[in-house]
């Protein structure tokens, strides 16, 4: 039996500052486990630029991005197993792993961070009608191909969905001399951050359909085109919109589907609308001295914000491990309206900092008021010129507030539209 006294499933962005934050905060003993080859994550094969404007003040790319922290990690004292597969936490912090060098493995943890990643949603998720000819993937799948094994998948593309990856190849595979015919969206808006849809779809004059979609593929052995129609309000096809495009590759980027089957199997209660653990403002879980951050929790559409949320798990569990941390005495958070989901899903009301609530909502607002409420009290109120469902949005609140909340108090995020 190995001990530590915290291991970290998970080496990509999320993981690694959790462990390097923990580190700091005096966490002597820590393991980070991550099942692929390398440190990293995703980033690895996110080779445009666009990673830290927020968090170091300049451009990187996401293996510059990932690079920082590997660097640093690898400069501390902090363990690393690559390659290895977690396959089950107990319901006392035993972590179980398998890898070729070591075989099975047992580790004993007074603290674990899950910070697995999240992974995309497939084809076989979607009801799209057609044989299972070669050329329909996920746009993640045609984005290693391209970046990390030198493959082009195709050299005529459909894309469905528009969130930042399925807008990322429109442009990676225009790049690499393919002609990309249409991008798809279900929805009457985009899932990705306008910034990609300006700089990937604009700036190259690739069409972005909205309220379209692929409802047939065509094509036995390998793709040879697929029919796309637009949709009603009850995102149903409208007969008579059919049209048929050819094409030898269809991209699918369809949402992101957080990596929880470990954290329910270790008994975590997870949120139905994120599908990620329910957390306090340290990102401690319902289950004691087990924390998640980064896309395990919630799908983040910039890394800057995995790091930021991370550095806060890593906090946390410097604190449980030191029996610091805030136990009971919490208040619980809401959305109303348009505001899908709160996270944290509950803060301490004796907190020692102020704590920001991420959230996102689930339409196109414009001339929004914005406000944070617990019963007829308001404790922030600010105006938003426009929010949708592609970039999360946050609130501060000051530890203060907080600390003067009744014991049965709920802090509600609402909008309104003017």
């Amino acid at each position: 039996m190995l001990r530590y006294d915290l291991v970290v499933v998970g080496g990509g962005p999320a993981g690694m500052a959790a462990a390097l934050q923990a580190h700091e905060d005096g966490v002597k003993s820590i393991l980070v486990l991550e099942r692929a080859d390398t440190l990293g994550g995703i980033l690895e094969q996110c080779i445009h630029t666009g990673f830290g404007l927020h968090y170091f003040g300049e451009e990187l790319s996401g293996p510059e991005y990932a690079a920082r922290f590997s660097e640093a990690l690898y400069q501390t004292d902090i363990d690393v197993k690559v390659d290895t597969m977690v396959l089950d936490i107990s319901a006392d912090n035993v972590v179980t792993a398998v890898n070729n060098f070591d075989g099975l493995l047992s580790i004993q943890a007074k603290a674990v961070v899950l910070a697995m990643g999240c992974r995309e949603r497939p084809r076989g998720a979607l009801s799209i009608a057609g044989s299972r000819a070669a050329g329909i993937m996920t746009a993640g799948t045609a984005q290693k191909y391209v970046n990390i094994d030198g493959y082009n998948p195709g050299k005529t593309v459909v894309i469905l969905g528009s969130g930042d990856i399925g807008l990322i190849m429109a442009r990676r595979m225009t790049l690499e001399g393919a002609k990309v015919k249409a991008v798809c969206e279900l929805m009457p808006y985009s899932g990705g951050l306008t910034r990609n849809i300006v700089q990937c779809l604009e700036d190259f004059g690739i069409p972005l359909r909205l309220s379209c979609t692929v409802i047939q593929t065509h094509g036995k052995e390998r793709l040879e085109g697929v029919t796309v129609a637009n949709v009603d309000e009850h995102l149903q096809p409208i007969p008579g919109t059919e049209e048929y495009i050819p094409c030898d590759t269809l991209l699918l980027s369809v949402g992101l589907i957080p990596e929880n089957e470990l954290s329910k199997s270790a008994g975590v209660p997870l949120d139905p609308v994120t599908n990620g653990p329910v957390v306090d403002e340290y990102r401690e879980t319902c289950k004691p001295g087990v924390f998640a951050c980064g896309n395990v929790l919630q799908v983040h559409d910039l890394v800057d914000y995995v790091t930021e949320e991370s550095k806060l798990a890593g906090m946390g569990a410097a604190k449980f491990i030191r029996g610091e941390k805030p136990a009971g005495n919490t208040v619980e958070t809401a959305g109303e309206g348009a505001v899908r989901y709160v996270v944290p899903q509950r803060i301490h009301r004796d907190t020692d900092k102020d704590v920001k609530l991420y959230f996102r909502v689930g339409r196109v607002l414009e001339n929004v008021q914005l406000t944070v409420t617990c019963g007829e009290q308001t404790l922030l109120a600010r105006k938003k010129r426009k929010m949708t469902p592609g970039e999360m949005e946050y609130v501060t609140l000051k530890a203060s507030d907080l600390a003067a909340l009744p014991a049965d108090a709920k802090l509600v995020v609402s909008t309104k539209e003017a």
